[in-house]
């Protein structure tokens, strides 16, 4: 049954792997769900870690810090402050980011799970703005779960040139237990093609409190992408 699960979930992410043209820049982030829980608040921080990027002379940083809280039982608002480090220069405020989930769907009510996120980023001290549309899947396979990030983006600015650009992430997660849930993640964009392992859990506090994690590394594929990417979360959930 296991077996059989998980090659349902591989025959999903292929199915949606070759949709689009992809992104350049940093598209290895969290696999975003399309549900939503109503009255929850949280506070999020995200760390991503990547080693010998091309056209880059050293390591490179980015930090998300997040406060989000839902709206109702359908709709979810974050804003977050992203920083970046890097070896030669100290941490700076580098870009605000203001996300909106929709859930469109009921869990279960349909063949997959469907959501919508909206992203709306301004870089700090530069004219770029990028706005995002994400269409959130998600399908269940007996212990398994498989979701599916696409992304269609436009840059514009006067420090960048105005275009479209897309972007992929893809998760298969074996449901384990509520503290320990192992996964394999794959990122595609122009400049990066990927995969690794990740792990995910939960640690109630209490009723309606909780704190999640994730942590994972995610490994080049190609000459153009990072050689290892390592990123962490943390989110408090009440």
């Amino acid at each position: 049954m296991i077996l059989k699960s998980a090659k349902q979930c591989v025959i999903l992410l292929l199915l949606f792997y070759p949709l689009f043209s992809f992104a350049d820049g940093v598209v290895i982030d969290k696999i975003y769900h399309p549900y939503v829980q109503p009255l929850e608040q949280e506070i999020e921080w995200h760390a991503i870690h990547q080693d010998n990027q091309p056209g880059v002379s050293d390591n490179t940083q980015l930090h998300r810090f997040a406060y989000g809280r839902s709206l109702n039982d359908r709709w979810f608002a974050e804003f977050y402050l992203i920083g970046e480090k890097s070896k030669d220069e100290s941490f700076k405020l580098e870009a605000f980011e203001v996300e909106a989930k929709w859930q469109l769907t009921e869990q279960g009510e349909f063949w997959v799970d469907w959501g919508l996120l909206f992203e709306l980023e301004k870089e700090s001290g530069e004219s770029i703005w990028e706005f995002s549309t994400g269409f959130l899947v998600e399908k269940e396979w007996g212990g398994w779960s498989t979701a599916a990030n696409l992304f269609i983006e436009y840059e514009w600015g006067s420090d960048i040139d105005n275009e479209f650009e897309s972007a992929v992430g893809l998760q298969a997660r074996y449901r384990y237990s509520r503290h320990l849930e192992p996964a394999i993640e794959l990122y595609k964009g122009e400049e990066t093609l990927a995969i690794g392992p990740v792990l995910l859990g939960q640690i109630r506090l209490g009723a309606k409190r909780q704190i999640k994690w994730e942590a994972g590394a995610i490994f080049g594929l190609d000459s153009d992408s990072p050689d290892r990417t390592l990123r962490f979360l943390l989110a408090f959930e009440f």
